[in-house]
């Protein structure tokens, strides 16, 4: 579990490595704590949109990155959403602001349609795919079907100021869409195919605004993206399986001995424990794969970005210690951890 291989004869147990790292061993950190001081991370989390909120965007007023526990309305449609990350952030330079706010609202937006309410799935598709048809027509300067005026009102001067990829958008919806129809996954290579429209495009929209580009950054960006990803299926366990939504892919159950079935509400297989392990190693190890693009990431937004991906990895340690509980229970983020964050952040 350690980004650079544990010591000869360091301690297997995860909470005394995590305890050790925060004593000061920089030899060996944590996998679930922060990257060797050599290296630094990026961008985004979770479930589609919950990357965007995890990345600092704006909704409402600026507030500061301390604010790590937001109970916050969607502003384009009345359905509450709990976060673990900051939705705000005074980190965030103001020019870029407008921006963010709009690519926010508009996959906030198409999440909720794929995700919220009681609607059929083949309501859910007709409703993405004229939301998908109002941003290509928004796209072409043109009026879409009128449904959701804010959210293309507010997206088309920034696709036309900032020269956003349409392809990015476009993606997020294609997995939007999956998420309608599809509910588990055969194999990790199925789960990352998902990940790389839903989570990746995010990061990918984010370095845009800032003229990062190249393919190095690019492929950072995705594994801190998809990490973030993971660890969110990971910590909302509780609520997506009775939901019917699997997101831990056939192949890593089925390496632990488990199907499905076992996830049941009110199951405690034995082997539980070490599929979480697994899983959220994979996503760990997929993090420190990314580490270095911070540094790529210009002023404030840099430190933002360190205190994003220190959030993905405290919520990995805590679902850790956590361990089969997170079968019927969701961690919280606290001011303790957000300390904890800022100190790590300020190591990295």
């Amino acid at each position: 579990l350690l980004a650079s291989g544990p010591k000869p004869g360091a301690s297997t147990n995860f909470a005394t490595r995590a305890d050790e790292n925060q004593n000061g061993d920089a030899r060996t950190g944590s996998a679930w704590s922060s990257p060797p001081s050599s290296l630094s991370p990026i961008l985004a989390a979770a479930k589609v949109t919950q990357v965007f909120e995890a990345a600092a965007t704006i909704v409402a007023s600026p507030s500061p990155w301390g604010q790590a526990i937001v109970t916050m309305p969607s502003p384009h449609h009345g359905v509450d959403h709990y976060e673990n990350f900051p939705v705000a952030s005074v980190l965030c330079p103001p020019r870029l602001r407008p921006a963010v706010r709009a690519i926010y609202g508009f996959a906030r937006t198409a999440d909720d349609l794929a995700d919220e309410g009681n609607a059929a799935p083949g309501e859910r598709l007709a409703a993405l795919a004229q939301y998908r048809s109002d941003l290509l027509a928004c796209a072409q300067g043109q009026g879409g079907s009128g449904r959701w005026p804010r959210v293309f009102d507010t997206l088309a001067p920034v696709l036309r100021d900032f020269s956003l990829p349409l392809k990015l958008l476009c993606d997020l919806l294609s997995a939007f869409e999956q998420d309608v129809v599809q509910h588990h996954y055969d194999s990790r290579t199925q789960l990352l195919d998902y990940c790389s429209r839903s989570a990746n495009p995010v990061g990918r929209l984010l370095l845009h605004l800032y003229g990062i580009e190249d393919e190095v950054a690019l492929r950072q960006s995705d594994a801190i993206c998809t990490a973030l990803q993971l660890i969110n299926f990971w910590q909302d366990l509780s609520e997506d399986l009775p939901r019917g939504r699997i997101y831990l892919p056939r192949d890593l159950l089925a390496e632990h001995g488990l199907v499905a079935d076992d996830l049941r509400p009110g199951q405690h297989p034995p082997a539980f424990e070490g599929l979480l392990h697994a899983a959220l190693q994979w996503a760990c190890d997929l993090m420190h794969q990314g580490a270095a693009l911070v540094r790529r990431v210009p002023g404030r937004a840099g430190w933002e970005l360190r205190l994003v991906v220190q959030g993905g990895l405290r919520i990995a340690q805590r679902v850790h210690a956590l361990g089969p509980a997170v079968l019927h229970q969701r961690i919280e983020l606290g001011p303790a951890d957000v300390a904890l964050m800022a100190w790590r952040s300020l190591r990295m």
